[in-house]
């Protein structure tokens, strides 16, 4: 078990994650919240300590000295974390969440609860709160009002009470001993631009236990007949918790800058939106009868792209609005040294034709689950294919966002998913006759023109791209497709050579070869295309061999059951932005796909 106080950064698998649906924290076996950024997802910094050092703020509360952790879970079907140290024969347990329910009532958007217990006898605890905001982890103005302390940095207030215990001071540690029978409860509370509201802890409790049994409901409706449900639970559980409620947008990530190599440049601020991401996601809440989050999603994209109709930006805040050009944050030293720290993506200005791809098909499954689109948003969908059948020929920067365009068989194969699944959905919406005949064209020319380019011909499988033959783990969603039958030699050649040529032990995959990214550095296994291969497996009729290898990716998982984009197939680290948005929504996939499957 792990020991409090390591003199070197937690791995990045030992955070959990906390939420309320508009921001997350990540708090570490140690109980410490090392990221928290606010009052939103994609706002500064909180606690930063993550990426940003000591002078970026944490807030800890647990043992004042060495301690054993010996138990660490998030309650059933819930996002609340327990985590419990031993000290001799006493316990100290910890038990903390965010209030994701605060509509309809005089709350704060972002409250968050801790409360200690101690088993055994008196168990002396510490709690260290060190808020520091922004880029310039800039210390606040500090007041203190009765059983609270407030720290304001102009219009932006944060306040924190305890209860029973002394007032808490920010920048130095603060004593209490927890008695058995007499929990201490600690509340912090978030307001930007509004009156900071005083929630009195005992209530405050409350509220976290009514939001429990939220979360148990809305997992109780899942089909108890999912196959791994605690885990797909855990996984869409997790995807709610990285979707902003007011704009029914997820975020790739909660954070910025977590090394895909640890000590290297590749670090990417993940706080935006991917519709890709998303579209994945939509597929899957779908697949277990949570159509809202589906409906959510289709409704802001809707109003995201307005502004760049019918062109799909590769990325857009949680606004909808366009993403900031990267910057590098000076003096901020990386998690575990892994520079530079970044805010805002330059991804953001390339061209992915695969993304009209996974959007147009989420709408597809969307409507093939007995919904209609509306005009607008048909409207929209028509625009995205017409873009597909006027552009699919030039090069792309794909799913792997190269910083160079290149002709990617899996760019095409995605444009020709996009044609297809619109001509679909126009068998019940209407299209006039020249644009379906412009579709299907386009549909036959691109088929064709990738089994002319996009196939080695010496071994009959799909490559990454015209003139290669390496190969691109992002074809594994082939048989998923519909361009050739699940059970083409193709298909199956293309299955074969990726996980031969790909493989970096156990169930992992290089996403392409190692070092052909044009980057600097190492490139770690990356997650999602395991999952993908799990789905490729049980689309071809090989269940068996599917559950095996989701059997072995869920060993894998952090203790906690979270997923980041990477794995070190040496140490299985997780390595970069954590967790992620992508990794679950591909776990939730994989299963429906086993489900879906024939026995045998």
């Amino acid at each position: 078990m792990s020991q409090v106080g390591p003199a070197e950064p937690p791995p990045i698998a030992d955070y959990g994650l906390l939420g309320d649906t508009r921001t997350a924290a990540l708090v570490s076996s140690a109980g410490a919240i090392d990221w928290m950024c606010v009052p939103r997802f994609d706002g500064a910094s909180l606690f930063g300590r993550l990426v940003g050092g000591a002078e970026a703020g944490t807030y800890r509360i647990g043992p004042a000295g060495p301690a054993e952790v010996v138990e660490r879970r998030y309650r059933r079907h819930t996002a609340t974390l327990r985590t419990t140290w031993a000290l001799g024969d006493r316990r100290l347990t910890l038990t903390e969440g965010m209030v994701a329910e605060v509509t309809g009532a005089l709350l704060p958007a972002t409250l968050l609860v801790r409360r200690l217990c101690a088993e055994g006898g008196p168990t002396e605890a510490v709690v260290e709160f060190d808020p520091r905001l922004g880029a310039g982890r800039r210390p606040p103005r500090i007041h203190r009002r009765r059983s609270l302390v407030v720290c304001e940095w102009g219009s932006l207030a944060v306040s924190l009470s305890c209860a029973p215990g002394p007032v808490v001071g920010p920048g130095r540690p603060t004593s209490l001993t927890v008695h058995p029978g007499r929990p201490v409860t600690l509340v912090l509370v978030v307001a930007l631009r509004e009156p900071l509201i005083h929630v009195d802890p005992d209530a405050a409790w409350e509220l976290l236990r009514a939001d429990q049994a939220r979360w148990r409901a809305w997992v109780g409706d899942l089909d108890p007949g999912l196959p791994f449900r605690d885990a797909v639970a855990r996984s869409l559980l997790t995807l709610r918790l990285l979707t902003y409620s007011p704009s029914h947008a997820p975020v790739a990530a909660p954070t910025t800058s977590l090394p895909e190599q640890p000590g290297g440049v590749r670090n990417w601020d993940y706080r935006y939106v991917w519709p890709r991401d998303a579209s994945i996601g939509v597929a899957a809440f779908l697949g277990v009868g949570k159509p809202d989050q589906a409906r959510g999603f289709l409704a802001w994209l809707l109003r995201a792209s307005r502004l760049q109709r019918p062109r799909l930006a590769a990325l857009f805040t949680l606004d909808g609005l366009r993403v900031p050009g990267e910057r590098r944050l000076d003096g901020w030293p990386g998690y575990a040294g892994s520079i530079p720290v970044r805010l805002g993506n330059d991804a953001a200005g390339q061209h992915q034709l695969d993304g009209y791809g996974w959007v147009v098909d989420a709408a597809w499954v969307y409507v093939r689950a007995g919904h209609r689109l509306d005009g607008e948003t048909w409207r929209t969908v028509r625009g995205f294919a017409d873009v597909v059948a006027r552009r699919w020929r030039e090069p792309d920067a794909g799913i792997w966002e190269l910083r160079h365009a290149t002709q990617q068989v899996h760019s095409k194969l995605m444009g020709w998913l996009a044609l297809d699944r619109a001509l679909r959905m126009a068998e019940a919406h209407p299209l006039p006759d020249r644009q379906r005949r412009r579709w299907r064209e386009a549909r036959q020319a691109i088929a064709d023109d990738v089994r002319v380019h996009g196939v080695d011909p010496e071994r009959s499988n799909y490559v990454r791209g015209y003139g290669s033959r390496e190969l691109d783990a992002a074809l594994l969603t082939l048989p998923l497709l519909g361009i050739e039958d699940a059970g083409s030699s193709r298909v199956e050649q293309t299955i074969e050579a990726i996980r031969r040529e790909l493989g970096a032990g156990g169930p992992l995959l290089y996403r392409y070869p190692p070092g052909r990214d044009g980057l600097p550095g190492a490139e770690a296994a990356f997650l999602p295309c395991s999952f993908w291969l799990v789905q490729a497996l049980a689309a071809t009729g090989r269940r068996a061999e599917a559950v095996e290898l989701f059997r072995a990716l869920l060993d894998r998982a952090s203790p906690l059951g979270l997923y980041a984009e990477e794995m070190d197939p040496v140490t299985d680290a997780h390595l970069g932005n954590y967790p992620q948005t992508l990794s679950h929504a591909a776990l939730v996939q994989a299963a429906l796909a086993i489900r879906s499957a024939p026995a045998g």
